[in-house]
């Protein structure tokens, strides 16, 4: 069990987090106990699905009732992890995130451990061998020029297989790379833009937009990073994407809140039809004209 205590200003936030069990098999479901406590009032998020649990893949997530007494809250939360990773031992710590009007902090768990149990028997200190006084046949010494066929013909057929397929094998890795830097901004994006919504801050805001902008000009080629907000909307002939982005850029250059999260969510919309229109296009590459 691994308590980590970490101050914020005049508050105290003790956050801690254990596995339910010492040991698991590889894939094994094993719960792991995220808990905070903090002074009643204080705003307190646990992470969600879009955090990224490595080694460990998330199966679940049971949240409980808040109880507070004598002026401090008790938050907890069970979440059902697999492990994968062949290492004898694998760590997770969990964070919390305080909300506060103009800032957001974040108080992680200590490293908790989780050993691998294998299931390989134990092997004994001395060997016992089995006699055994009937003899074996020799195997056959090898025939290298069938070998140096059969190579040959597996070398042939594999590049014919290229050959035909060279097109269709890049367009599907390329399909694939496009697919996770989608999963990764699309995560990204929704993780940021959430404390946005919750804590409108200057640094946070341009964050925001400088990822949005750093996608689109990755599957699209064009300057988005160098053009204004007045710019990508008339490029893309869309009126709304300037009304989008100048909510945001009233945090930045006018230091206003603003309600974000309609805003947010056409940017995003419109990141994930420009992501289906470049996955269109690599499938027109490999299609035979």
């Amino acid at each position: 069990m691994v308590i980590l205590t970490l101050p914020a200003f005049s508050q105290q936030v003790e956050v801690e987090g254990y596995f339910t069990q010492d040991s698991a098999k590889l894939g094994e479901r094993v719960g792991f106990v995220l808990k905070a406590k903090y002074p009643e009032g204080s705003q307190l998020f646990f992470p969600d699905s879009a955090y990224d649990f490595s080694p460990f893949v998330l199966l679940e997530k049971k949240t409980f009732i808040s109880s507070t007494q004598e002026g401090t809250t008790l938050d907890s939360a069970v979440y059902f992890l697999s492990n994968f990773s062949l290492e004898p031992s694998s760590y997770l710590s969990l964070p919390v995130y305080e909300v506060t009007r103009y800032d957001s902090l974040t108080y992680y768990s200590g490293e908790a451990e989780l050993k691998l149990k294998l299931m390989l028997d134990s092997i004994p200190e001395q060997l016992v061998f089995k006699e055994n006084n009937v003899y074996q046949p020799l195997e056959k010494s090898f025939n290298w020029l069938i070998g140096l066929l059969i190579f040959g013909a597996v070398v042939l057929f594999l590049g014919a297989f290229l050959l035909l397929f060279a097109k269709r094998i890049k367009a599907f890795l390329k399909a694939k790379r496009e697919k996770l830097r989608w999963m990764q901004f699309e995560r990204k994006w929704k993780k940021l833009t959430a404390l946005l919504n919750q804590t409108p801050a200057i640094e946070l805001a341009d964050e925001v937009v400088g990822l949005w902008k750093g996608y689109l000009e990755s599957i699209t080629g064009m300057p988005f990073q160098e053009w204004t907000s007045s710019e990508i909307a008339q490029e893309l002939g869309d009126p709304q994407i300037l009304k989008a982005l100048r909510s945001i850029d009233m945090i930045i250059y006018a230091g206003k809140e603003a309600n974000t999260e309609e805003s947010a969510q056409y940017l995003l919309q419109l990141a994930k039809t420009k992501y289906q229109e470049k996955l269109n296009q690599i499938r027109n590459e490999r299609t035979p004209a």
